[in-house]
């Protein structure tokens, strides 16, 4: 199995209410992890957390009413610096891209409020697509019951239906005519729709 080297959050954002954020702040600590905090102008916050060996990650927190907005922007290359973002990105539902860097290739993961919307593999060959989110049953149950269109093509048959029944009926070539024009622009939307 390919170790990872690294993992990079690029253009990452998350947000936590001021409880969610001082939990994380206890948790963070560990016998691999400490953690500063920088309070900055405007009610924002900057938390440094830090592995023993000095890898460093800088969180902004940009508070917005009651909550606060993390940007996330970083490279990490120590395990358990990383194992703490990526619960911070995933427990606190982050959007944004993380790539899972190894030796010769980079997954591509597309996150969207903490779950995994796509996943690429990157290589000197090119970017392959390995996964993408399918619809959730809400969504699929919402464009089964769009039943719009299937709606409008049973009333154009219908229409078309007491069109040819008028031509059959019709003698005056301007009635013909006429019906002949109705009947064509029928067939032209017809086809869109069916198309």
């Amino acid at each position: 199995m390919a170790q990872r080297l690294a993992t990079e959050y690029v253009n990452a954002t998350l947000q936590m209410t001021e409880f969610q954020l001082n939990q994380f702040l206890l948790s963070a600590d560990t016998s691999y992890i400490s953690h500063r905090v920088k309070v900055l102008g405007g009610g924002e916050q900057e938390v440094v957390l830090e592995e023993v060996q000095g890898e460093e990650v800088h969180l902004s927190f940009e508070r917005k009413g009651s909550m606060y907005i993390c940007a996330l922007s970083c490279r990490v290359v120590n395990p358990h610096l990383n194992n703490v973002v990526r619960k911070l990105f995933v427990t606190y539902k982050g959007t944004g891209t993380v790539n899972r860097i190894y030796k010769g290739f980079t997954m591509i993961y597309e996150y969207v409020q903490g779950s995994v919307r796509q996943i690429s593999e990157l290589t000197e060959n090119g970017c392959k697509r390995i996964y993408q989110h399918k619809h959730t049953v809400a969504e699929m149950q919402r464009l089964f019951q769009a039943d719009t269109i299937e709606r409008e093509i049973s009333e154009l048959r219908g229409r078309v239906n007491l069109l040819l029944d008028r031509r059959s009926a019709a003698s005056c070539n301007t009635d013909l005519m006429k019906i002949d024009g109705e009947l064509q622009a029928a067939a032209v939307r017809l086809f869109q729709l069916e198309a």
